[in-house]
């Protein structure tokens, strides 16, 4: 079983990537300054972070749920910060994915290796 650092490593790599994708979407194609600089160092972040959890954990079950839980975050932020709508399919989906990531971490042997 993976110790709790490594899955808060892929928290904070989670956490980085959400950082960098809003900034990416304030940087204008890259035409601000600061937000085009937080978004390559959120990213650089990101998968620094996610190096750690790589080595002890199967590539698709990380990449599963740091790709999963980065879009129910950056779903969020965009909902509460950029005002954007969910309907009732996009909730649905979401609640989904947050299914599949629990699914994976409960119940896969890879997980447990």
């Amino acid at each position: 079983m993976p110790s709790l650092s490594i899955y808060a490593l892929l928290a904070a790599a989670i956490c980085a990537e959400v950082i960098a994708t809003t900034a990416l979407a304030q940087s204008d194609s890259f035409r601000r300054l600061w937000p085009s600089v937080l978004t390559v160092v959120g990213y650089a972040f990101a998968f620094y972070f996610l190096s750690f959890p790589i080595k002890v954990l199967p590539t698709g079950v990380i990449y599963a749920i740091w790709s999963g839980l980065g879009i129910v975050l950056i779903t969020m932020v965009s909902w509460l910060w950029a005002g954007e709508r969910l309907d009732t399919p996009a909730v649905l989906g979401l609640a989904l994915i947050i299914a599949g990531v629990i699914v994976i971490n409960v119940f896969s042997d890879a997980v447990r290796h």
